[in-house]
């Protein structure tokens, strides 16, 4: 209730700005350097000038953790903006200094076991969904529209091609491999999807970054949907469709595998 943003926030009129959410339990802010990572990449791309070091960043999310319970479990989110300046298209100056907002909400983990019902809509959104920005209204109207036919997520693709959830990735399970679209500038290089392809190779499932389709994505034996808080989700219909289902063994092993390595990280065994 007392955080305030100034009014000519470029994040306000323009979505001017990057973004990271990851999950907070224990004190402890799972694979924070991962998200450290992208969200400098991020800004990066968006030759956004961010001016705080990655110390001076991990000392500012640190004030924040510490004012939390200490059995909180929940997401810590914070955004740069490009700063404070009048509205106009090009960069402000250059003495205008980014803007960082940070806080956290309580948000507990999809469960695992739960099939997520799923919409297909085509992927409307620009070029550049490999940078976490603000822009993030066709994913919303996506997601909303998911909501408002009351299914869980939206799998978006362009044409033929499957490219991602309105707010996760979407991976399958097929002949025993898991796969996924390459991290291109058609989606977002998702840490959990990182997470679980790593988890493959170490489980002895072959993987494979290789767009598909979307007749691949219904045949699949099974499909996952990933995310900071949807860490390995089946999904059980699409677009009314009863879908997966087909490869429990290697499922239930990516499923647990994830949530011991979740456990052990977060210091919760």
């Amino acid at each position: 209730e007392e955080l305030m943003i100034p009014a000519l926030d470029r994040a306000v009129y323009f979505g001017d700005g990057c973004y990271e959410a990851l999950y907070l339990v224990n004190g402890v802010l799972f694979a924070l350097e991962e998200h450290l990572d992208r969200f400098y990449n991020s800004c990066r791309l968006l030759k956004l000038p961010f001016h705080l070091t990655r110390e001076e960043l991990k000392a500012e999310l640190q004030k924040v953790v510490d004012q939390t319970d200490p059995d909180f479990a929940g997401l810590l989110y914070w955004q740069a903006s490009r700063g404070t300046y009048y509205r106009g298209h090009a960069f402000p100056p250059a003495d205008v200094k980014p803007n960082l907002l940070m806080f956290v909400r309580p948000c507990p983990l999809d469960p695992f076991h739960k099939r997520l019902k799923l919409i297909s809509l085509e992927d409307t959104r620009f070029l550049h969904c490999n940078i976490k920005t603000l822009n993030l209204l066709p994913s919303v109207m996506a997601n909303q529209e998911a909501h408002a036919r009351g299914c869980d997520e939206a799998v978006l693709h362009r044409g033929s091609r499957v490219t991602e959830g309105s707010h996760s990735n979407i991976l399958i399970l097929q002949g025993g491999t898991l796969r996924t679209a390459p991290t291109d500038e058609l989606i977002l290089p998702g840490i959990t999807r990182k997470h679980l392809l790593e988890l493959a190779q170490e489980n002895g499932i072959p993987t494979s970054e290789q767009p598909f389709t979307m007749v691949e994505l219904m045949n699949a034996d099974e499909i996952i949907v990933s995310s900071s808080g949807t860490l390995c989700a089946p999904v059980g219909e699409i677009d009314g469709i009863p879908v997966g289902g087909k490869d429990p063994e290697n499922l239930d092993k990516l499923q647990k595998a994830y949530e011991h390595k979740f456990l052990v990280e977060t210091k919760q065994i």
